[in-house]
């Protein structure tokens, strides 16, 4: 599509839709003949949220190649009111290499804050807990609730299971009692100010990477 700036000249078009601060130019050179390259890329130039390896690369190729490396873990979120962290929630699951993101309830969410990662992250979706709760038994994943709530024990000395779901709640009132007893087990983070709770999406994201530095290795 071809832009114009607000005096109405003709400026070049964008090189894609998904913009973010680190990006590359036109391919300099002889052009790559691998089928993962996208032409258009090469021509236009690169400028997706993406890592350097998968600079010009087309959607279907990354996808193909994070779903060699994907971990075994799930994120579900329970999305009763819109909840405008789910966005967020997507973007850290694509970060920290999540198997799959479930929504439980309505259908649509807020991408805003996905920045377009949903576009390489597998994404399901359970009109309600029953139905997530039967996936989740037909798959044989334990459910991991994450909520300060009475009984839960601190993430920081619970060893979260290789293969399971974590699961999380709305911003504020966090997640429904029936979720809550459907879990196999209710953690929560622990918190050294007066606020009661964190944003919902910096709770994912501290409890994903818990998981992280519990299954992943870094050693050479």
């Amino acid at each position: 599509m071809v832009r114009g700036d607000y005096r109405g000249n003709v400026t070049e078009p964008n090189p894609s839709v998904e913009l973010s601060t680190n990006g590359v130019g036109p391919w300099q050179g002889e052009w790559p003949t691998e089928p993962h390259y996208d032409p258009v890329l090469l021509e236009r130039g690169d400028t997706r949220n993406v890592i350097d390896r998968y600079r010009y690369w087309n959607m279907d190729a990354i996808v193909a190649d994070l779903d060699v490396t994907r971990h075994p873990f799930h994120v579900a979120i329970e999305n009763w009111q819109h909840d405008m962290n789910i966005g967020s929630i997507v973007r850290s699951a694509n970060a920290f290499g999540a198997d799959t993101v479930h929504i439980i309830g309505r259908r649509r969410w807020n991408k805003r804050g996905a920045m377009v990662t949903d576009r390489y992250q597998h994404v399901l979706h359970h009109p309600d807990v029953a139905t997530f709760v039967e996936w989740t038994q037909a798959n044989e994943l334990p459910i991991i609730a994450i909520d300060n709530v009475p009984g839960s024990v601190i993430i920081e000395t619970f060893g979260i299971p290789k293969r399971c779901v974590l699961l999380f709640g709305q911003e504020g009132p966090g997640l429904s009692p029936e979720a809550i007893d459907a879990a196999t087990d209710v953690v929560e983070i622990s918190q050294f100010g007066s606020t009661r709770s964190i944003n919902a999406s910096a709770a994912a994201a501290v409890a994903m990477h818990n998981w992280i530095t519990q299954h992943v290795s870094f050693t050479k």
